[in-house]
């Protein structure tokens, strides 16, 4: 006779962490870019600890879960933060426009790719990753530029990709607070 175990996986859902780690990451350091308040300290330990940590951390309990796209997603995007904080740092010397434009057009392109991806998920998740691969082109094009207005527009624009990241973070905690299946925070499942 043949015994069968199965392993239930009982490990919380990683993805709010990691929505809510880019979503504020993201609304400070673009806050910062339309011009509420200058680049400093505070974005950076946040782009560090929450940006950067915590998404990592999440890429890596979604790893384990077996999902491809979510641990890519939150261990690149986690990535992100830190090289970003590294380059703003100055570590391993100063960055030109043109090389700045680069590195973000990259972003916006790699951000691109997994837009396709979410195509079999959900609206919520299909416009952060819409929103953010207009986000990265706006601000690869601000930094070759040098249009400063081109940088403002990319932050307002950048506010709502990573509010709506909160959004979508914060309502697969209510809806798993509320039980399996709860829809009580919309997030529009694609049919």
């Amino acid at each position: 006779m043949e015994t069968i175990v199965r392993n239930r996986d009982l490990t919380g859902n990683p993805a709010p962490l990691g929505l809510m780690g880019f979503g504020m990451t993201t609304v400070l350091l673009n806050m910062s870019n339309a011009g509420f308040f200058a680049l400093g300290g505070m974005i950076l330990a946040v782009g560090i600890f929450y940006g950067g940590i915590a998404q990592l951390i999440a890429g890596a309990m979604e790893w384990k879960k077996g999902n491809t796209f979510a641990s890519t997603a939150f261990c690149s995007f986690g990535a992100f933060w830190l090289t970003l904080v590294a380059i703003i740092l100055g570590i391993g010397g100063q960055n030109s426009a043109s090389a700045m434009g680069a590195y973000l057009a990259m972003w916006g392109l790699f951000t691109l790719v997994m837009f396709i991806g979410t195509l079999r998920f959900n609206r919520a998740m299909q416009f952060i990753f819409g929103s953010l691969t207009i986000l990265f082109f706006l601000l690869a094009i601000g930094e070759l530029t040098g249009n400063s207005a081109v940088t403002q527009l990319a932050g307002w624009e950048g506010m709502i990709c990573g509010f709506s990241a909160i959004y979508t973070g914060l309502a697969q905690v209510i809806n798993e607070t509320y039980g399996k299946g709860s829809m009580v925070v919309p997030l529009w499942p694609v049919k």
